[in-house]
């Protein structure tokens, strides 16, 4: 199959059940920022932490099955849905990880290594794709599941940014007005 096709040459793309949209499209303005965050999760590893990498690497797993969720105006038996099993491993990490770094006292300027920052970067770019789902869910476009799991995996890379400017011995610098 050749990569380009000139099907999107004049602002349309396809969803799953091969439907035109506009490229502007709700779902697929949400998903664009999924997989911009994809690709900005993939600049992080390798993080010099195997168990962060083994994370990521399910999260960015995780964001293929958003991307198909909300490319899929028929979520068939066997198409790929978020469902709670995703959030609640989202949850785990962040107790594990929040374990290891304590509680926050108040907000923290987002900084650190180059890996801790990184993260938080992420965090910010995935809250932008919480943003753009709101609008596909709220339209009967995209799985409801799909805003619970990026709001949660926000905090996870908040709290993964935390562990690795732990571990990297930088100190976090609380915001004061």
């Amino acid at each position: 199959m050749a990569l380009y096709t000139g099907r999107g040459d004049e602002g349309m793309t396809d969803l799953a059940d091969m439907s035109r949209v506009l490229k502007t499209n709700s779902r697929i303005e949400a998903a664009g920022v999924v997989d911009e965050l994809n690709g900005l999760i993939g600049t992080v590893r390798p993080t010099g932490y195997d168990d962060l990498d083994e994370r990521l690497v399910s999260v960015q797993v995780h964001l293929h099955v958003v991307q198909a969720d909300v490319s899929n105006p028929d979520s068939g038996a066997d198409a790929p849905i978020v469902t709670e099993e995703h959030v609640n491993q989202l949850e785990n990490w962040i107790d594990e990880a929040e374990a290891e770094v304590g509680d926050l006292q108040g907000f923290i300027i987002p900084s650190g290594g180059e890996v801790g920052s990184e993260l938080h970067y992420a965090r910010a770019v995935c809250r932008r794709a919480e943003r753009r789902m709101i609008d596909a869910v709220e339209h009967g476009d995209a799985n409801g599941m799909v805003l619970v799991y990026l709001n949660r995996l926000s905090d996870a890379l908040f709290v993964f940014g935390r562990v690795a400017n732990h571990r990297d011995g930088f100190e976090e610098r609380e915001v004061r007005y």
